[in-house]
């Protein structure tokens, strides 16, 4: 049985530890210190971050098989790898709803692209309207994606959404020897995709075949489209770190991490109830399976809350 979408993200960053597997419990040995356990069911994410932890197979194995990922960093403390559960842990009609995937048209594609950029828009109009005071337009901006985006909204945005919240001189960057805020970013968005491509596999799909994203060498196209309006919540986050002047003096220790890995549980609103962000999370993917594969015409859900105060 697939294990909820929500659940524990397991941080392990400092010393040593060994991970093995007992009676569906993941055991955590670590020199010196009495042993610890947490069962399986209730482990969304582990990050594997330390040089000096380990883990056996069986862990692994009792890890995908449940629905968790795993996400294994490099020696900079960056993420560099993902595993994600399929088989057993899927939806119960996966192989149907990957056929289905395989076969949405063009045209539903893009429709569902148009529907995903304009929440991202929203959302990070709405974050700038909470950290800064003003959208700088750019609410203006998502009534005016079209199918697809062909007019790239989603980059019009961005030109003015990180000057606007991180300052003029800040550029975005993807490589792991990226600074400033670029490296909290990063990290806060591994785990995020690590949470969405999780989601994914539950519903059925198949992380690497995107509705945008494509690419020979990425096999979570999927959870990056997916992914895309739930990214302000940890820009959010890296706000906070940074506080008003938006000058990154912050450092990716173990501290900032914890607040990274914590947006997944924050509770966000949507007509009156709050739940965790991996919660709404699960509910996208699932909306997002129905449409892919022609179960329902509704548009994919996003919280209404995806930002607040």
């Amino acid at each position: 049985m697939p294990t909820p979408l929500t659940g524990r993200v397991l941080d392990f960053s400092l010393g040593q530890a060994h991970l093995c597997l007992r009676y569906r419990q993941l055991m955590v040995r670590r020199d010196g210190l009495p042993e610890a356990t947490v069962p399986m069911d209730e482990i969304a994410v582990v990050i594997l971050c330390s040089r000096r932890v380990t883990i056996s197979v069986a862990a692994l194995d009792g890890l995908t098989s449940s629905g968790a990922a795993v996400v294994v960093c490099d020696e900079r403390s960056l993420p560099s790898g993902m595993m994600l559960p399929l088989g057993q842990a899927g939806h119960f009609a996966q192989a149907q709803r990957m056929r289905a995937q395989l076969d949405a048209s063009l045209p539903t594609c893009k429709r569902v692209w148009q529907e995903i950029v304009r929440a991202k828009v929203r959302a990070q109009a709405s974050l700038l309207a909470v950290y800064r005071g003003d959208d700088h337009g750019i609410g203006g901006l998502a009534v005016r994606v079209r199918s697809g985006d062909p007019d790239n909204i989603e980059a019009q945005a961005a030109q003015r959404y990180w000057p606007a919240l991180f300052g003029d001189d800040f550029r975005r960057r993807f490589d792991h020897s990226a600074p400033d805020q670029n490296a909290l970013l990063n990290y806060g968005y591994a785990v995020l995709r690590a949470s969405v491509g999780r989601a994914v596999c539950a519903s059925g799909l198949h992380p690497s075949l995107g509705v945008h994203h494509h690419g020979r060498t990425n096999p979570f196209c999927l959870a990056d489209d997916l992914m895309e309006p739930y990214r302000p919540v940890v820009d959010g986050e890296v706000a906070e770190i940074v506080g008003a002047t938006g000058h990154c003096a912050a450092e990716l220790d173990p501290l900032t991490k914890a607040r990274l890995v914590g947006v997944l549980h924050e509770g966000l609103e949507h007509d009156g109830e709050v739940r965790p962000v991996m919660d709404w999370i699960g509910r996208s993917a699932a909306s997002l399976a129905r449409r892919l594969c022609g179960e329902s015409d509704e548009p994919i859900f996003f919280p209404s809350g995806l930002v607040q105060p």
